[in-house]
């Protein structure tokens, strides 16, 4: 009998993440066993709003499970992130995967640990060597500012549309017509926005969800 992987995913924001994981189980092959976790799960609107960031602070853009989307403060989230991740190490799981492509500082995980915003990167800075013109796509305007620094990206252009509010997405592309290949740098664009905004680019675009979903596939 084959083993069935037991495989922890991680939101910023309230599980279960309807709109992911779907879409990224589909593209595993073997089983899987699926615990969701978010870290604004149990927290009312009052104690969510505890959680924005302040003005100039670094921000995340994640979804409740309503479907409402929210800003938070990373430094606040990765407080929590940290105590869920302590607390997941114990429980034996074979795969702990944060379904977040923002960078934590000291952020730690014991037993294998996928920190989506590392493969994303490494994947498409691995596609961009030599010079190659990298397109991004962030959820909120502001982060276009925080995100500055892809350093890792050797020539970068940003932009923003929210994949849970507002309707960015081809002007988004268009704005990224005249760059070598787009990523897609948030857990919650979907294969239709990808394919949206490739139409609109016209340009060969990553979709963070497939990469992660690829890693996983290697490791089950």
């Amino acid at each position: 009998m084959s083993h069935k992987s037991r495989i922890a995913f991680v939101t910023v924001g309230q599980s279960p993440r309807d709109d992911i994981l779907p879409e990224m189980l589909a593209r595993l092959g073997g089983e899987v066993e699926v615990t969701e976790v978010g870290v604004l799960d149990g927290l009312d609107d009052t104690r969510i709003a505890d959680l924005a960031p302040a003005e100039g602070e670094r921000r995340l853009c994640t979804r409740l499970r309503d479907g409402r989307e929210v800003v938070t403060s990373k430094a606040k989230t990765g407080d929590r992130l940290n105590g869920i991740l302590a607390d997941l190490s114990r429980q034996g799981f074979d795969l702990i995967v944060l379904i977040c492509t923002g960078y934590f500082e000291n952020v730690h995980c014991d037993g294998l640990f996928i920190e989506s915003q590392r493969l994303v990167d490494n994947y498409v800075a691995a596609l961009a060597h030599g010079g190659r013109k990298v397109g991004v796509m962030v959820p909120l305007a502001e982060q276009t500012r925080e995100n500055k620094d892809h350093t890792q990206y050797e020539r970068t252009r940003i932009t923003h549309a929210s994949p849970y509010s507002g309707d960015r997405l081809r002007e988004a592309g268009r704005e990224l017509a005249d760059v070598d290949l787009i990523v897609m740098h948030c857990m919650g664009y979907s294969e239709d926005m990808r394919r949206t905004v490739a139409e609109a680019a016209g340009k060969p675009v990553v979709l963070a969800r497939r990469v992660i979903a690829a890693g996983i596939d290697q490791l089950i």
